[in-house]
Protein backbone atom coordinates (compact mmCIF):
# COMPACT_ATOMS: atom_id res chain seq x y z
CA UNK A 1 0.00 0.00 0.00
CA UNK A 2 3.38 2.18 0.23
CA UNK A 3 1.96 4.06 3.34
CA UNK A 4 4.60 5.27 5.89
CA UNK A 5 4.35 6.37 9.59
CA UNK A 6 7.16 9.35 9.84
CA UNK A 7 4.90 11.73 8.21
CA UNK A 8 6.98 14.74 8.70
CA UNK A 9 9.95 13.37 7.10
CA UNK A 10 7.20 12.40 4.32
CA UNK A 11 5.87 16.25 4.16
CA UNK A 12 9.61 17.63 3.99
CA UNK A 13 10.51 15.37 1.35
CA UNK A 14 7.48 16.46 -0.90
CA UNK A 15 8.06 20.21 0.11
CA UNK A 16 11.54 20.24 -1.14
CA UNK A 17 10.63 18.08 -4.56
CA UNK A 18 7.68 19.95 -5.52
CA UNK A 19 9.90 23.16 -4.89
CA UNK A 20 12.53 21.78 -7.04
CA UNK A 21 10.54 20.59 -9.69
CA UNK A 22 8.99 24.10 -9.85
CA UNK A 23 12.33 25.63 -10.15
CA UNK A 24 13.52 22.80 -12.53
CA UNK A 25 10.01 23.37 -14.53
CA UNK A 26 9.59 27.00 -14.31
CA UNK A 27 6.27 26.39 -12.94
CA UNK A 28 4.39 28.33 -9.84
CA UNK A 29 1.07 27.69 -7.89
CA UNK A 30 -0.73 30.40 -10.15
CA UNK A 31 -3.66 27.59 -10.25
CA UNK A 32 -6.46 27.81 -8.21
CA UNK A 33 -5.10 25.61 -5.23
CA UNK A 34 -8.85 25.49 -3.53
CA UNK A 35 -9.43 22.26 -2.47
CA UNK A 36 -12.27 20.63 -4.27
CA UNK A 37 -14.49 18.65 -2.02
CA UNK A 38 -14.71 15.10 -2.73
CA UNK A 39 -17.87 13.27 -1.64
CA UNK A 40 -18.49 13.00 2.09
CA UNK A 41 -18.42 9.60 3.68
CA UNK A 42 -21.32 7.45 5.07
CA UNK A 43 -23.39 9.24 7.54
CA UNK A 44 -23.33 8.19 10.81
CA UNK A 45 -26.71 6.36 11.42
CA UNK A 46 -27.59 5.88 7.51
CA UNK A 47 -28.38 1.95 6.76
CA UNK A 48 -25.51 0.16 5.48
CA UNK A 49 -27.05 -3.44 5.30
CA UNK A 50 -28.41 -4.42 1.83
CA UNK A 51 -32.11 -4.92 0.96
CA UNK A 52 -33.90 -6.40 -1.75
CA UNK A 53 -36.68 -4.19 -2.86
CA UNK A 54 -38.92 -6.07 -5.12
CA UNK A 55 -42.68 -5.17 -6.26
CA UNK A 56 -45.01 -6.13 -8.68
CA UNK A 57 -47.29 -9.45 -9.04
CA UNK A 58 -47.59 -11.35 -6.12
CA UNK A 59 -44.91 -11.22 -3.48
CA UNK A 60 -41.60 -9.71 -1.84
CA UNK A 61 -38.87 -10.73 -0.79
CA UNK A 62 -36.28 -8.70 1.51
CA UNK A 63 -32.85 -9.44 3.07
CA UNK A 64 -29.35 -9.06 1.49
CA UNK A 65 -28.03 -10.61 -1.61
CA UNK A 66 -25.56 -12.95 -0.38
CA UNK A 67 -23.44 -13.05 -3.54
CA UNK A 68 -22.34 -9.20 -3.31
CA UNK A 69 -19.15 -8.60 -1.49
CA UNK A 70 -18.30 -4.66 -1.19
CA UNK A 71 -14.95 -3.70 -0.86
CA UNK A 72 -15.63 -0.05 -1.21
CA UNK A 73 -15.41 2.00 1.90
CA UNK A 74 -18.78 3.48 1.06
CA UNK A 75 -21.34 0.37 0.85
CA UNK A 76 -24.69 1.20 -0.74
CA UNK A 77 -27.33 -0.37 0.58
CA UNK A 78 -28.86 -0.82 -2.64
CA UNK A 79 -26.53 -4.01 -3.38
CA UNK A 80 -29.51 -5.89 -4.44
CA UNK A 81 -31.82 -8.41 -6.37
CA UNK A 82 -34.67 -6.06 -7.67
CA UNK A 83 -38.05 -7.00 -8.48
CA UNK A 84 -41.05 -8.56 -7.24
CA UNK A 85 -43.34 -11.43 -7.65
CA UNK A 86 -44.55 -14.33 -6.50
CA UNK A 87 -48.28 -15.03 -6.51
CA UNK A 88 -48.82 -15.14 -2.92
CA UNK A 89 -47.11 -15.83 0.00
CA UNK A 90 -48.19 -20.00 -0.60
CA UNK A 91 -45.30 -19.99 -2.95
CA UNK A 92 -41.97 -19.20 -1.73
CA UNK A 93 -39.28 -16.71 -3.29
CA UNK A 94 -36.91 -18.09 -4.96
CA UNK A 95 -33.07 -17.57 -5.12
CA UNK A 96 -32.02 -14.27 -6.53
CA UNK A 97 -29.14 -13.72 -9.12
CA UNK A 98 -26.36 -11.63 -8.85
CA UNK A 99 -27.91 -8.04 -8.61
CA UNK A 100 -26.11 -4.53 -9.52
CA UNK A 101 -25.46 -1.12 -6.63
CA UNK A 102 -27.89 1.40 -6.88
CA UNK A 103 -27.61 4.76 -5.88
CA UNK A 104 -26.12 5.10 -2.36
CA UNK A 105 -28.21 7.60 -0.37
CA UNK A 106 -25.29 9.24 1.06
CA UNK A 107 -23.59 9.69 -2.00
CA UNK A 108 -23.33 13.37 -3.48
CA UNK A 109 -26.84 14.66 -4.81
CA UNK A 110 -25.22 16.93 -7.55
CA UNK A 111 -25.43 15.49 -11.36
CA UNK A 112 -21.76 13.98 -12.26
CA UNK A 113 -20.02 14.05 -15.01
CA UNK A 114 -20.65 11.31 -17.28
CA UNK A 115 -17.58 10.44 -18.83
CA UNK A 116 -16.26 11.21 -22.49
CA UNK A 117 -15.94 7.59 -23.86
CA UNK A 118 -13.84 6.58 -27.36
CA UNK A 119 -11.74 3.28 -28.17
CA UNK A 120 -8.35 3.50 -28.65
CA UNK A 121 -7.57 -0.32 -28.93
CA UNK A 122 -10.03 -1.88 -26.71
CA UNK A 123 -11.83 -5.37 -27.32
CA UNK A 124 -15.29 -4.55 -28.35
CA UNK A 125 -18.62 -6.59 -27.40
CA UNK A 126 -20.96 -7.62 -30.01
CA UNK A 127 -24.66 -7.98 -29.94
CA UNK A 128 -23.81 -11.58 -30.87
CA UNK A 129 -22.14 -12.11 -27.78
CA UNK A 130 -25.14 -13.73 -26.30
CA UNK A 131 -27.03 -15.42 -29.16
CA UNK A 132 -25.89 -18.54 -29.07
CA UNK A 133 -26.82 -18.35 -24.82
CA UNK A 134 -29.54 -20.66 -23.87
CA UNK A 135 -32.26 -18.48 -22.10
CA UNK A 136 -33.91 -21.97 -20.77
CA UNK A 137 -37.24 -20.16 -22.14
CA UNK A 138 -36.52 -17.20 -20.07
CA UNK A 139 -35.26 -18.72 -16.32
CA UNK A 140 -31.84 -18.26 -17.27
CA UNK A 141 -30.26 -14.81 -17.74
CA UNK A 142 -25.73 -14.42 -18.70
CA UNK A 143 -23.19 -14.04 -15.85
CA UNK A 144 -22.84 -10.18 -15.02
CA UNK A 145 -19.53 -8.63 -15.91
CA UNK A 146 -17.26 -7.61 -12.98
CA UNK A 147 -15.59 -4.09 -13.53
CA UNK A 148 -12.37 -2.93 -12.38
CA UNK A 149 -10.26 0.05 -11.74
CA UNK A 150 -6.55 -0.25 -13.85
CA UNK A 151 -3.76 1.64 -12.27
CA UNK A 152 -2.60 4.64 -14.53
CA UNK A 153 0.52 6.76 -15.39
CA UNK A 154 1.16 10.24 -17.05
CA UNK A 155 4.36 12.26 -17.15
CA UNK A 156 5.43 15.48 -15.95
CA UNK A 157 3.46 18.29 -17.89
CA UNK A 158 0.29 16.49 -18.34
CA UNK A 159 -2.48 18.30 -17.99
CA UNK A 160 -4.65 14.98 -17.92
CA UNK A 161 -4.29 11.62 -17.03
CA UNK A 162 -6.46 8.25 -18.01
CA UNK A 163 -7.56 5.86 -15.78
CA UNK A 164 -8.56 2.71 -17.07
CA UNK A 165 -12.34 0.93 -16.02
CA UNK A 166 -12.38 -2.25 -17.60
CA UNK A 167 -15.12 -5.20 -17.65
CA UNK A 168 -14.28 -8.71 -17.61
CA UNK A 169 -16.63 -10.03 -20.04
CA UNK A 170 -19.19 -9.00 -22.35
CA UNK A 171 -22.30 -7.07 -20.83
CA UNK A 172 -25.78 -8.46 -20.83
CA UNK A 173 -26.82 -5.08 -19.84
CA UNK A 174 -26.00 -1.51 -18.79
CA UNK A 175 -22.96 -0.93 -16.33
CA UNK A 176 -22.64 2.05 -14.88
CA UNK A 177 -19.80 2.64 -12.64
CA UNK A 178 -19.36 6.08 -10.45
CA UNK A 179 -15.66 6.57 -9.64
CA UNK A 180 -13.88 9.57 -7.27
CA UNK A 181 -11.03 10.47 -6.68
CA UNK A 182 -8.82 10.45 -3.31
CA UNK A 183 -5.40 11.95 -2.18
CA UNK A 184 -2.12 9.60 -2.28
CA UNK A 185 -0.70 7.68 0.61
CA UNK A 186 3.02 7.33 -0.45
CA UNK A 187 5.87 9.61 0.36
CA UNK A 188 5.38 11.90 -2.41
CA UNK A 189 1.54 12.25 -2.56
CA UNK A 190 -0.57 13.98 -5.21
CA UNK A 191 -3.01 16.59 -3.67
CA UNK A 192 -6.75 17.44 -4.86
CA UNK A 193 -6.43 20.73 -5.79
CA UNK A 194 -2.56 21.13 -6.13
CA UNK A 195 -1.72 18.37 -8.42
CA UNK A 196 -4.73 16.64 -9.65
CA UNK A 197 -9.09 17.98 -9.69
CA UNK A 198 -10.99 16.04 -8.10
CA UNK A 199 -13.45 14.30 -10.07
CA UNK A 200 -17.11 12.30 -9.29
CA UNK A 201 -18.17 10.86 -12.45
CA UNK A 202 -19.78 7.80 -14.11
CA UNK A 203 -18.56 5.42 -17.14
CA UNK A 204 -21.30 3.80 -18.64
CA UNK A 205 -20.89 0.59 -20.27
CA UNK A 206 -24.07 -0.38 -22.52
CA UNK A 207 -24.55 -3.94 -24.44
CA UNK A 208 -22.05 -3.84 -27.20
CA UNK A 209 -19.52 -1.51 -26.19
CA UNK A 210 -15.61 -1.73 -25.64
CA UNK A 211 -14.55 -3.59 -22.43
CA UNK A 212 -12.25 -0.65 -21.58
CA UNK A 213 -12.89 2.81 -21.28
CA UNK A 214 -11.17 5.79 -19.41
CA UNK A 215 -12.20 8.26 -17.18
CA UNK A 216 -9.95 11.52 -17.45
CA UNK A 217 -8.79 13.38 -14.59
CA UNK A 218 -7.37 17.15 -15.27
CA UNK A 219 -3.81 17.13 -13.71
CA UNK A 220 -2.23 20.51 -12.23
CA UNK A 221 1.07 19.73 -11.60
CA UNK A 222 2.68 16.43 -11.99
CA UNK A 223 5.25 16.17 -9.31
CA UNK A 224 7.63 12.63 -10.51
CA UNK A 225 5.75 9.88 -8.43
CA UNK A 226 3.32 11.61 -6.97
CA UNK A 227 0.50 9.41 -6.63
CA UNK A 228 -3.30 9.44 -5.91
CA UNK A 229 -6.12 7.02 -6.13
CA UNK A 230 -9.22 6.90 -8.42
CA UNK A 231 -12.02 4.35 -7.08
CA UNK A 232 -15.43 3.45 -7.18
CA UNK A 233 -17.91 5.53 -5.18
CA UNK A 234 -19.94 1.50 -4.70
CA UNK A 235 -20.46 -1.47 -6.10
CA UNK A 236 -20.74 -0.69 -10.24
CA UNK A 237 -24.82 -0.91 -11.15
CA UNK A 238 -25.41 -3.05 -13.20
CA UNK A 239 -22.42 -5.39 -12.94
CA UNK A 240 -20.19 -6.76 -10.38
CA UNK A 241 -16.96 -5.08 -8.57
CA UNK A 242 -13.94 -6.52 -9.04
CA UNK A 243 -10.26 -4.59 -7.83
CA UNK A 244 -12.47 -1.02 -6.82
CA UNK A 245 -9.22 1.44 -6.85
CA UNK A 246 -6.01 1.97 -8.08
CA UNK A 247 -3.16 4.09 -8.06
CA UNK A 248 -2.38 7.02 -10.49
CA UNK A 249 1.37 8.28 -11.01
CA UNK A 250 3.26 10.47 -12.25
CA UNK A 251 6.32 8.88 -14.03
CA UNK A 252 9.30 9.41 -16.63
CA UNK A 253 9.82 5.98 -17.38
CA UNK A 254 6.56 4.29 -17.75
CA UNK A 255 4.30 4.94 -20.83
CA UNK A 256 1.17 7.37 -20.29
CA UNK A 257 -2.05 5.53 -20.24
CA UNK A 258 -3.90 5.95 -23.76
CA UNK A 259 -7.53 7.21 -24.00
CA UNK A 260 -9.85 4.65 -24.14
CA UNK A 261 -13.52 6.34 -25.22
CA UNK A 262 -15.56 4.69 -27.70
CA UNK A 263 -19.13 2.94 -27.47
CA UNK A 264 -22.05 3.48 -29.10
CA UNK A 265 -24.45 6.37 -28.42
CA UNK A 266 -27.73 6.11 -25.95
CA UNK A 267 -30.54 5.48 -28.57
CA UNK A 268 -33.55 7.79 -28.52
CA UNK A 269 -36.95 6.40 -27.78
CA UNK A 270 -38.72 6.34 -31.84
CA UNK A 271 -41.39 3.80 -31.86
CA UNK A 272 -40.80 0.75 -34.80
CA UNK A 273 -44.49 -0.73 -34.12
CA UNK A 274 -47.95 0.61 -35.60
CA UNK A 275 -49.68 2.22 -33.03
CA UNK A 276 -52.38 -0.52 -31.27
CA UNK A 277 -53.60 1.51 -28.22
CA UNK A 278 -53.56 5.02 -26.75
CA UNK A 279 -55.31 6.15 -23.60
CA UNK A 280 -57.89 8.89 -24.05
CA UNK A 281 -61.38 9.46 -22.10
CA UNK A 282 -63.13 7.29 -24.72
CA UNK A 283 -60.52 4.75 -24.79
CA UNK A 284 -59.81 4.10 -21.05
CA UNK A 285 -62.30 1.99 -19.36
CA UNK A 286 -62.08 -0.16 -16.21
CA UNK A 287 -64.56 -2.95 -14.59
CA UNK A 288 -64.14 -5.51 -11.50
CA UNK A 289 -62.51 -8.10 -13.94
CA UNK A 290 -61.95 -6.57 -17.45
CA UNK A 291 -62.41 -7.19 -20.68
CA UNK A 292 -61.44 -6.25 -24.30
CA UNK A 293 -62.57 -2.88 -23.46
CA UNK A 294 -62.26 -2.67 -20.50
CA UNK A 295 -59.09 -2.69 -18.05
CA UNK A 296 -59.33 -4.81 -14.66
CA UNK A 297 -59.67 -3.15 -11.28
CA UNK A 298 -57.82 -6.20 -9.65
CA UNK A 299 -54.95 -8.31 -10.66
CA UNK A 300 -55.31 -11.65 -11.87
CA UNK A 301 -54.95 -13.36 -8.15
CA UNK A 302 -57.24 -10.74 -6.83
CA UNK A 303 -57.70 -7.33 -4.87
CA UNK A 304 -54.43 -8.29 -2.38
CA UNK A 305 -50.66 -8.96 -1.87
CA UNK A 306 -49.92 -10.49 0.87
CA UNK A 307 -46.71 -11.62 -0.53
CA UNK A 308 -45.42 -8.32 -0.84
CA UNK A 309 -46.80 -7.16 2.91
CA UNK A 310 -48.67 -4.82 0.88
CA UNK A 311 -50.68 -2.92 3.71
CA UNK A 312 -53.55 -2.08 1.03
CA UNK A 313 -56.49 -3.56 -1.15
CA UNK A 314 -57.03 -2.65 -4.47
CA UNK A 315 -60.35 -0.67 -4.74
CA UNK A 316 -62.86 -0.61 -7.48
CA UNK A 317 -65.70 2.70 -7.07
CA UNK A 318 -68.32 0.72 -8.28
CA UNK A 319 -67.70 -2.86 -6.11
CA UNK A 320 -67.29 -0.96 -2.67
CA UNK A 321 -69.22 1.75 -3.77
CA UNK A 322 -70.88 1.36 -0.43
CA UNK A 323 -67.79 1.73 1.62
CA UNK A 324 -67.05 5.39 2.44
CA UNK A 325 -64.36 5.27 -0.07
CA UNK A 326 -62.93 7.80 -2.05
CA UNK A 327 -62.90 7.14 -5.74
CA UNK A 328 -60.05 5.07 -6.78
CA UNK A 329 -60.36 6.63 -10.44
CA UNK A 330 -61.27 9.43 -11.89
CA UNK A 331 -60.06 11.08 -15.87
CA UNK A 332 -59.40 15.08 -15.56
CA UNK A 333 -57.86 17.53 -17.70
CA UNK A 334 -54.67 16.42 -16.46
CA UNK A 335 -55.00 12.81 -16.96
CA UNK A 336 -56.33 9.95 -14.75
CA UNK A 337 -55.90 10.12 -11.04
CA UNK A 338 -54.75 6.70 -9.60
CA UNK A 339 -55.53 7.78 -5.66
CA UNK A 340 -54.62 5.86 -2.73
CA UNK A 341 -55.83 6.41 0.74
CA UNK A 342 -56.44 5.36 4.59
CA UNK A 343 -59.77 4.32 4.61
CA UNK A 344 -62.37 5.48 7.04
CA UNK A 345 -62.99 1.84 7.90
CA UNK A 346 -60.89 -1.39 7.03
CA UNK A 347 -62.60 -3.83 4.18
CA UNK A 348 -61.40 -6.99 4.59
CA UNK A 349 -60.19 -9.31 1.81
CA UNK A 350 -59.91 -13.00 2.17
CA UNK A 351 -60.16 -12.34 5.86
CA UNK A 352 -57.76 -9.93 6.32
CA UNK A 353 -59.27 -6.40 7.37
CA UNK A 354 -56.91 -3.41 4.83
CA UNK A 355 -56.99 -0.04 6.19
CA UNK A 356 -55.40 1.34 3.87
CA UNK A 357 -56.70 1.60 -0.11
CA UNK A 358 -54.51 1.33 -3.12
CA UNK A 359 -54.97 1.11 -7.03
CA UNK A 360 -54.36 -0.47 -10.34
CA UNK A 361 -55.60 -1.58 -13.56
CA UNK A 362 -54.71 -4.40 -15.34
CA UNK A 363 -54.58 -5.47 -18.63
CA UNK A 364 -54.50 -9.07 -18.21
CA UNK A 365 -58.18 -9.65 -19.84
CA UNK A 366 -58.08 -6.26 -22.32
CA UNK A 367 -56.11 -8.31 -25.70
CA UNK A 368 -56.35 -4.45 -27.32
CA UNK A 369 -53.29 -3.62 -24.69
CA UNK A 370 -51.35 -6.52 -25.03
CA UNK A 371 -48.16 -7.45 -27.31
CA UNK A 372 -45.28 -9.51 -28.15
CA UNK A 373 -42.56 -7.47 -30.03
CA UNK A 374 -42.97 -3.36 -29.77
CA UNK A 375 -43.28 -0.37 -27.56
CA UNK A 376 -44.77 0.77 -24.33
CA UNK A 377 -45.01 4.27 -23.12
CA UNK A 378 -46.16 5.65 -20.44
CA UNK A 379 -46.89 9.28 -19.15
CA UNK A 380 -47.31 10.01 -15.70
CA UNK A 381 -46.19 12.32 -12.95
CA UNK A 382 -45.50 10.37 -9.67
CA UNK A 383 -46.73 10.35 -5.96
CA UNK A 384 -45.08 11.82 -3.33
CA UNK A 385 -46.16 10.04 -0.33
CA UNK A 386 -44.08 7.97 2.02
CA UNK A 387 -46.09 4.44 1.94
CA UNK A 388 -47.08 4.82 -1.32
CA UNK A 389 -45.52 2.52 -4.67
CA UNK A 390 -46.10 3.12 -7.99
CA UNK A 391 -45.07 1.16 -10.93
CA UNK A 392 -45.38 0.35 -14.61
CA UNK A 393 -45.10 -3.31 -15.29
CA UNK A 394 -45.81 -5.97 -17.73
CA UNK A 395 -46.46 -9.53 -17.07
CA UNK A 396 -46.76 -12.73 -19.69
CA UNK A 397 -49.97 -13.75 -20.72
CA UNK A 398 -48.62 -17.02 -20.52
CA UNK A 399 -48.53 -16.35 -16.29
CA UNK A 400 -45.57 -15.13 -14.12
CA UNK A 401 -42.65 -15.21 -14.79
CA UNK A 402 -41.68 -13.88 -16.76
CA UNK A 403 -42.15 -9.88 -15.65
CA UNK A 404 -40.31 -6.67 -16.63
CA UNK A 405 -40.55 -3.56 -14.85
CA UNK A 406 -41.06 -0.61 -16.64
CA UNK A 407 -40.81 2.07 -13.65
CA UNK A 408 -40.70 1.03 -9.97
CA UNK A 409 -40.95 3.49 -7.42
CA UNK A 410 -40.26 2.09 -3.40
CA UNK A 411 -41.69 4.63 -1.34
CA UNK A 412 -41.90 3.04 1.36
CA UNK A 413 -38.32 3.04 2.22
CA UNK A 414 -37.62 6.57 3.65
CA UNK A 415 -34.16 6.94 1.62
CA UNK A 416 -36.21 6.73 -1.98
CA UNK A 417 -36.51 9.60 -3.64
CA UNK A 418 -39.62 9.99 -6.07
CA UNK A 419 -37.89 13.20 -7.61
CA UNK A 420 -34.56 11.53 -8.69
CA UNK A 421 -34.75 7.47 -8.59
CA UNK A 422 -35.79 4.72 -10.79
CA UNK A 423 -35.82 0.98 -10.77
CA UNK A 424 -36.18 -1.63 -13.74
CA UNK A 425 -36.09 -5.08 -13.15
CA UNK A 426 -36.59 -8.05 -15.13
CA UNK A 427 -37.77 -10.92 -13.42
CA UNK A 428 -37.20 -14.96 -15.25
CA UNK A 429 -38.72 -17.76 -14.53
CA UNK A 430 -41.99 -20.24 -14.81
CA UNK A 431 -45.04 -21.72 -12.91
CA UNK A 432 -44.70 -19.06 -10.19
CA UNK A 433 -41.20 -20.14 -9.94
CA UNK A 434 -38.61 -16.85 -10.01
CA UNK A 435 -35.36 -18.21 -11.34
CA UNK A 436 -33.63 -14.88 -11.71
CA UNK A 437 -34.00 -11.03 -11.49
CA UNK A 438 -32.04 -8.24 -12.85
CA UNK A 439 -32.19 -5.01 -12.79
CA UNK A 440 -31.11 -1.48 -11.58
CA UNK A 441 -31.78 1.15 -9.15
CA UNK A 442 -30.93 4.71 -10.49
CA UNK A 443 -30.54 8.13 -9.94
CA UNK A 444 -31.30 9.24 -13.11
CA UNK A 445 -31.01 12.97 -12.39
CA UNK A 446 -27.50 12.38 -11.53
CA UNK A 447 -26.49 10.27 -14.60
CA UNK A 448 -28.91 12.16 -16.96
CA UNK A 449 -29.83 15.03 -15.89
CA UNK A 450 -33.55 13.99 -15.80
CA UNK A 451 -35.84 14.49 -12.73
CA UNK A 452 -38.72 16.01 -11.38
CA UNK A 453 -40.83 12.79 -11.25
CA UNK A 454 -43.00 14.50 -8.92
CA UNK A 455 -43.68 17.95 -10.24
CA UNK A 456 -44.13 17.33 -13.78
CA UNK A 457 -45.11 14.72 -16.46
CA UNK A 458 -42.74 12.30 -17.59
CA UNK A 459 -42.79 9.45 -20.09
CA UNK A 460 -40.91 5.78 -19.43
CA UNK A 461 -40.53 3.64 -21.87
CA UNK A 462 -39.69 0.55 -22.94
CA UNK A 463 -38.78 -1.31 -26.54
CA UNK A 464 -38.69 -4.96 -26.17
CA UNK A 465 -37.27 -6.68 -29.37
CA UNK A 466 -35.89 -10.51 -30.05
CA UNK A 467 -32.39 -9.67 -28.69
CA UNK A 468 -32.63 -6.41 -26.15
CA UNK A 469 -35.14 -4.49 -24.43
CA UNK A 470 -34.07 -1.29 -23.85
CA UNK A 471 -35.82 1.27 -21.13
CA UNK A 472 -36.23 5.22 -21.70
CA UNK A 473 -37.11 8.06 -19.92
CA UNK A 474 -38.20 11.50 -21.84
CA UNK A 475 -36.99 10.08 -25.06
CA UNK A 476 -33.41 9.01 -23.95
CA UNK A 477 -31.99 5.63 -22.97
CA UNK A 478 -30.99 4.63 -19.48
CA UNK A 479 -30.77 1.19 -19.07
CA UNK A 480 -30.97 -1.74 -21.71
CA UNK A 481 -30.65 -5.82 -20.89
CA UNK A 482 -29.89 -8.63 -22.92
CA UNK A 483 -33.70 -10.24 -23.58
CA UNK A 484 -33.94 -13.63 -22.52
CA UNK A 485 -37.82 -13.56 -22.98
CA UNK A 486 -38.12 -13.96 -26.84
CA UNK A 487 -41.28 -15.02 -28.01
CA UNK A 488 -43.82 -14.29 -24.77
CA UNK A 489 -46.67 -11.84 -25.30
CA UNK A 490 -47.28 -9.38 -22.58
CA UNK A 491 -50.36 -7.23 -20.99
CA UNK A 492 -49.32 -4.05 -19.04
CA UNK A 493 -50.23 -3.08 -15.07
CA UNK A 494 -50.22 0.13 -13.84
CA UNK A 495 -50.81 0.54 -10.49
CA UNK A 496 -50.37 2.60 -6.86
CA UNK A 497 -49.71 -0.25 -4.06
CA UNK A 498 -49.71 0.83 -0.52
CA UNK A 499 -46.74 -0.48 2.11
CA UNK A 500 -47.30 1.77 5.38
CA UNK A 501 -48.97 1.45 8.71
CA UNK A 502 -48.54 5.03 9.75
CA UNK A 503 -51.32 8.11 9.31
CA UNK A 504 -50.43 7.89 5.20
CA UNK A 505 -51.30 11.66 4.98
CA UNK A 506 -48.28 13.57 3.86
CA UNK A 507 -47.74 14.74 0.48
CA UNK A 508 -50.10 12.82 -2.35
CA UNK A 509 -50.04 9.39 -2.50
CA UNK A 510 -51.72 9.85 -6.34
CA UNK A 511 -50.04 9.02 -9.59
CA UNK A 512 -51.36 11.04 -12.66
CA UNK A 513 -51.41 8.89 -15.74
CA UNK A 514 -51.17 11.45 -18.56
CA UNK A 515 -51.06 9.25 -21.83
CA UNK A 516 -50.40 5.62 -22.41
CA UNK A 517 -49.34 4.83 -26.25
CA UNK A 518 -48.81 1.22 -27.26
CA UNK A 519 -47.23 -0.41 -30.51
CA UNK A 520 -46.63 -3.46 -32.08
CA UNK A 521 -44.27 -4.74 -34.32
CA UNK A 522 -46.45 -7.96 -34.75
CA UNK A 523 -46.35 -11.13 -33.03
Amino acid sequence: MRIFSFRPLAGALFACTLIFCLSEWGLSLTADTERIAAPAPAAKGRPGAAAILTNGFFGQTKGPSPEIALSSPLPSPWTTALGSSNPAALFPSSTARHAPAGPSPWAPSPKIATASLSLAAATTAQATDFANFDFAGGTRYPELATASVGPAFYRPGSTVAYVPISLDRPTPNTVIARVMTEDGTGLVRGIAGVNYQSIYKAVIFRPGDPLTKTVSVPILLGVPQADFIVRFVEAPWGGKMGTDRAFVQCDFQQAPTAEQTAGRDPRSFQPSGTLQWKMSRETLKWSDAGHDKAWSTKLPNGRSQPGNQETGIYLDGWVYRDYGIEAPLRYTDEGLIMHTQKLREPISWDGVPYHYGAIVLSGHNTRPVQIGYGQYEFTAKMPTRRGSWPAFWLISTAGWPPEIDIYEGFGFESWWDFDRYTANTLHGGANITRTFQQGVFMNTDEIYGIGGFTTGFHSFAVDIQPDYITWFIDGQETYQAVNPFAGFRWYPIMNVAVKTTGDYADGTGDMIVKDVKIYSDGG
